[in-house]
């Protein structure tokens, strides 16, 4: 082989890049870092009337969430619960679950967009490298981490723009307020249904064994009968709400053992009519005891005294059983002369 195909060593690029020999730089660190590049200010850094347009923009996005929310507990009350429309291209849906879709949907989109226009256009852009450290930061560290936030806070111009601070605390103050009006679909409001029952003046009280009307003379004395108001059928629909509030308990004691002054006179010829549901967690109430004039609940093993306006003389229940004042018809059935005089069932917070 020539000398002139084998290359001579001079000719080799040196590992120093010799750039005497006709070598090729080579640098020390292939992986060197780059570094940040150079920070170029946008125009609201160096515009005021540029820095005010973003603020009133994204005070604007705050105050549109502020109105969507409001617009959100407004379909409430404006749109029923089954009103179904038509809307184009998505077809019939409910009109209340769309609203309320649209009006939260915007509220939260406009609290996201002027976050992310506020800090983009207003807050401090300039990128800060900071060496990677264990978890446990030593004292300097976490002063410099407060220090950092201090910074941001004050680069974020929240204290230097106080219609951006106002509208921002507006939005999210406001948000909240449609999970509160969510509340309302944990159910109907019980309005005055825990304090009425079906039982009202002129009401017949109906055997519920027979589904006829009651006569003084098919109540005898020692005996239990069961009534309901007259009207209610087995076969509604609600009638197990309503016969849970408006059961009836007949008994027939003598006037003379009668001890309550006031069951005496809302009692028709020793026959008294109290509410059937216990005072304590609603049992149906069904012993009765001849003798003493006393019922018992079933459940608690509470006692009520029928002979002394139904107070409580053993057991859990905090409240006596609620009278019916009853009297009898220009045809001779007993009927109810209006109804319970407080509500029925164990005590609540309205009863007080």
């Amino acid at each position: 082989m020539s000398s002139q195909e084998i290359p001579e060593e001079k000719h080799l690029p040196s590992e120093q890049g010799d750039a005497h020999h006709g070598g090729v730089a080579v640098a020390d660190d292939p992986f060197a870092d780059p570094g940040l590049p150079v920070h170029k200010p946008r125009i609201q850094d160096i515009d005021e009337r540029a820095a005010k347009r973003s603020e009133r923009t994204v005070a604007m996005l705050f105050t549109l969430s502020m109105l969507a929310t409001i617009a959100f507990i407004a379909s409430y009350v404006i749109f029923p619960v089954d009103k179904i429309v038509y809307i184009f291209p998505i077809g019939k849906v409910s009109a209340l679950n769309f609203a309320l879709g649209i009006t939260l949907g915007v509220a939260l989109f406009c609290i996201g967009a002027g976050a992310v226009h506020w800090a983009r256009t207003l807050m401090s852009d300039v990128e800060v490298a900071a060496e990677r450290h264990e978890i446990a930061a030593p004292p300097e560290v976490k002063a410099q981490v407060l220090q950092d936030f201090a910074d941001g806070a004050s680069e974020s111009g929240i204290g230097r723009r106080p219609l951006i601070r106002n509208t921002l605390l507006g939005a999210m103050a406001m948000v909240p307020l449609a999970g509160v009006v969510l509340l309302r679909d944990l159910g109907p409001l019980p309005e005055e249904k825990l304090r009425k029952t079906l039982w009202a003046k002129g009401k017949l009280l109906i055997n519920q064994n027979t589904m006829e009307p009651l006569r003084p003379e098919d109540v005898l004395v020692g005996s239990l009968t069961f009534a309901m108001p007259e009207g209610l059928d087995e076969h509604q629909h609600d009638f197990q709400v309503q016969i849970a509030k408006a059961a009836l308990m007949i008994v027939r004691i003598q006037p003379d053992d009668i001890k309550d002054k006031q069951e005496l006179e809302w009692s028709h010829d020793g026959i008294v009519a109290y509410s059937k549901i216990c005072t304590h967690v609603g049992c149906p109430i069904s012993l009765y005891e001849q003798q003493t004039h006393h019922v018992l609940c079933p459940c608690h093993q509470s006692t009520f005294d029928l002979s002394d306006g139904a107070r409580v003389i053993f057991g859990p229940a905090g409240h006596a059983l609620p009278q019916l004042r009853i009297g009898v018809n220009d045809e001779g059935f007993l009927e109810a002369l209006g109804d319970f005089e407080e509500p029925v069932g164990p005590a609540f917070w309205e009863r007080g």
